[in-house]
């Protein structure tokens, strides 16, 4: 298991990170997502720990709450020594009825917080995200608050989660006038079967030194191959979840290249898939969530795949996005240049 620093820190995460939205469900979208207890996420917890994976991530909205409370138990079953793991979670998403129970405002940010750490049962959170945008809420609010909870010794590190390139580039931007806690980290939909961030937020990333993380990788289980054609997915989560949105017909033309790949690797589709994204510069971490340790260990197997030219070639050519302006511009400008 390679270890990265996580953007422009000196904090260093396995490029493998365990994902615990799985855990806790009931009735709802939680149940939909998954509906694990306490004896498997202490299995698959074990079980990314013996891969190597050192990185760990949830939210306060998972589950409502018990995702955390959860993973923090499983830490302490299994004796984990907290400087052993890099543990991430985060904030923004509706945790109740009242205007002032979701966003990124000062108060919504301090007081959940506060209720993560007593979820986890830890004394600091290493990797604070605001997990959505908040139009209702200056960012310069939303920074503050962020850095005041890094100078309390309470968060570590800070980051972001499903922002667009301007609304990054203009919260990296206030952060350094203001000597802010840098923002590190942004956490973002990435898959072969949905390349868009390439088009502003990849190369922002790679010019500002901002560490991504990529989360449903597989594109809710799409990448598996599993949905394509045969009807074998039938009963798979994205037949009454239809989230991430796929463009199946690019999908449909993506399946079978992928197969081949994995042909020739002895591998599966969906270990082609998360080895792919291995493969790109700017990922720093791919999130990996399972209901199985079975799925988890066949998943991080990926990470012994070692994709050539050719293998890249296919993927690439596709699964890449059309060219829309002024990308066709920008190109043609730099061919004259070149």
């Amino acid at each position: 298991m390679r270890m990265h620093t996580l953007g422009n820190s000196g904090l260093f995460v396995s490029e493998l990170c365990f994902g615990a939205m799985t855990f806790g469900g009931s009735d709802g979208l939680w149940g939909q997502v998954g509906k694990l207890g306490q004896a498997e996420a202490d299995a698959l917890v074990g079980a990314a720990l013996d891969a190597g994976i050192n990185f760990f991530d949830t939210a306060n909205v998972y589950a409502d709450g018990r995702s955390e409370i959860m993973l923090g138990q499983a830490l302490r079953n299994l004796g984990v020594a907290r400087d052993e793991v890099v543990i991430a979670t985060k904030v923004a998403s509706p945790m109740g009825e009242g205007p002032n129970m979701r966003g990124g405002s000062r108060r919504h940010v301090l007081d959940q917080c506060r209720a993560s750490l007593v979820r986890l049962g830890l004394d600091h959170i290493d990797l604070y995200q605001i997990h959505a945008f908040d139009p209702a809420t200056p960012i310069e609010e939303t920074l503050e608050a962020l850095d005041a909870l890094v100078r309390a010794g309470d968060v570590r590190y800070v980051g972001l989660s499903n922002w667009a390139a301007w609304q990054v580039m203009k919260a990296i931007s206030i952060g350094k006038a203001r000597n802010l806690a840098p923002i590190v980290s942004l956490q973002a939909y990435y898959t072969l079967v949905g390349r868009d961030l390439e088009r502003d937020i990849v190369p922002m990333l790679a010019s500002e030194q901002v560490g991504l993380m990529v989360w449903s990788p597989l594109a809710g289980g799409y990448l598996t191959g599993k949905y394509a054609d045969d009807g074998s997915g039938r009963d798979g989560r994205l037949q009454t979840l239809d989230f991430p949105p796929i463009d199946r017909t690019r999908g449909e033309r993506l399946i079978p290249v992928l197969r081949s790949v994995a042909s020739r690797h002895d591998a599966t589709p969906a270990q082609i898939a998360i080895a792919w994204l291995l493969h790109q510069p700017v990922v720093t971490s791919v999130i990996l969530g399972a209901k199985r340790v079975e799925q988890l260990s066949a998943n991080v197997q990926a990470t012994r795949i070692a994709l050539d030219a050719t293998d890249l070639s296919e993927l690439d050519q596709v699964s890449a996005l059309p060219i829309e302006y002024p990308g066709w511009l920008l190109g043609h400008l730099g061919e004259r240049q070149a």
